[in-house]
């Protein structure tokens, strides 16, 4: 017996950097089961693969690796794969981000150096270029593209230069920029890239996915710290098995990550989002600074992915019912993640348009009467 399905409205969006608002045709693609071993889903693996590897770059050489979990199990495929028992990582911090990827290496043993430039710094590239100079066990170099603690831009091209001129392998954590932000890997050098689903191809949370060069694919054969975060061994399965996953693959996501790959193309490609975004922000901190309201970065250190504001400096103030007030307006936005800054994020991402970021401002200007007390300051989910 089939039953008709028609799926409910979201009663809010989701102004966060992933998971974030997806469009009902995404949902809609998760609704058929799928079997691992068949090929009608392999073939949507392998599609999927070639299509993240034409949005990273035009170049020969590269190929694409997808991994079971969250975006951090990803990124901890790469770090605990790439790197040799010989080999010592640094990490240019600036945020939550860059620190997780030290916290990582030092999880899994890996000498590990950091560059840090402060929460609200961009990447100090004076002191990584003498940092590399004086320690040559050095091997590989990171770095967060966007760092969403603050919403930070960083210098990846500035970055690249200084990295290559010293020899290294760089790997880029661009969670949250790939797809939202144009890049050409190549032309950037990057060796590894980590990104996940649920970010700006605006898909659903269950995979992350890599994409590098071939050739240093072929040269991590046996580095791997772990048996399920393997780089290597879930590359060579996905070559040799034609996209086949050696442990049970997130069917119904992939499956919506290739229907959110469509509507990309649909939309007119990444140059199309990226300005889409770019926009979304645009229109957020003009109407938020009409309201009196102040960014923590400068326009010049800003992603258009997420953005930090200062906490009014109101005693009325509350963020929890300021939180509750939204979302009783239909919009769902982040707390502040800076140590040293009282300041809430809002997301510019996801199937999000310039006019729900008018709707939102009008939102807000009309909850910035803190005490409203009909609003249940504990419904922050």
């Amino acid at each position: 017996m089939t039953t008709t399905i028609t799926l409910p409205e979201n009663p809010y969006l989701l102004l966060t950097p992933g998971p974030l608002s997806t469009s009902h045709s995404v949902k809609a693609a998760m609704l058929k089961d799928w079997c691992t071993w068949d090929d009608d889903y392999n073939n949507i693996v392998q599609d999927v693969r070639q299509q993240l590897v034409r949005l990273a770059t035009p170049s020969e050489g590269y190929t694409s690796i997808l991994m079971q979990g969250s975006g951090t199990a990803s990124v901890e495929s790469v770090i605990g794969s790439v790197i040799p028992e010989t080999g010592k990582l640094a990490v240019l911090t600036n945020g939550v981000y860059g620190n997780r990827i030290v916290e990582i290496a030092e999880y899994l043993k890996i000498p590990v150096v950091t560059v840090d430039s402060g929460e609200l710094g961009a990447s100090d590239l004076t002191a990584l270029s003498a940092k590399l100079e004086s320690d040559p066990a050095i091997t590989h170099v990171a770095v967060v593209h966007c760092e969403t603690t603050t919403g930070m831009l960083n210098p990846i091209e500035a970055v690249s230069k200084v990295v290559k001129a010293h020899n290294k392998v760089f790997i880029v954590d661009a969670m949250s920029s790939f797809a939202g932000v144009e890049m050409d890997m190549a032309a950037l050098d990057i060796d590894y890239l980590i990104s996940s689903a649920n970010k700006c191809i605006q898909g659903v949370p269950g995979f992350g996915f890599v994409i590098a060069k071939r050739s240093r694919m072929e040269e991590i054969k046996g580095f791997a710290r772990s048996l399920s975060l393997d780089l290597y061994d879930q590359w060579h399965c996905m070559e040799a098995n034609n996209g086949k996953w050696r442990f049970t693959s997130p069917t119904h996501v992939v499956r919506a990550f290739a229907q959110a790959l469509t509507e990309l193309q649909e939309e007119g490609g990444v140059a199309a989002r990226a300005e889409r975004y770019r926009i979304n922000q645009r229109t957020l901190v003009a109407g938020m600074r009409e309201l009196g309201f102040e960014t923590l970065l400068t326009d010049a250190n800003q992603s258009p992915i997420i953005t930090s504001f200062y906490s009014p400096d109101d005693a009325k103030y509350n963020f929890k019912q300021f939180y509750a007030l939204l979302k009783s307006k239909g919009f769902v936005i982040y707390p502040g993640k800076v140590s040293k800054a009282d300041c809430f994020r809002i997301g510019n991402i996801g199937e999000v348009y310039p006019q729900d970021m008018q709707a939102l401002v009008k939102a807000i200007g009309e909850s910035m009467y803190w005490t409203d007390e009909t609003v249940n300051s504990e419904a922050v989910a």
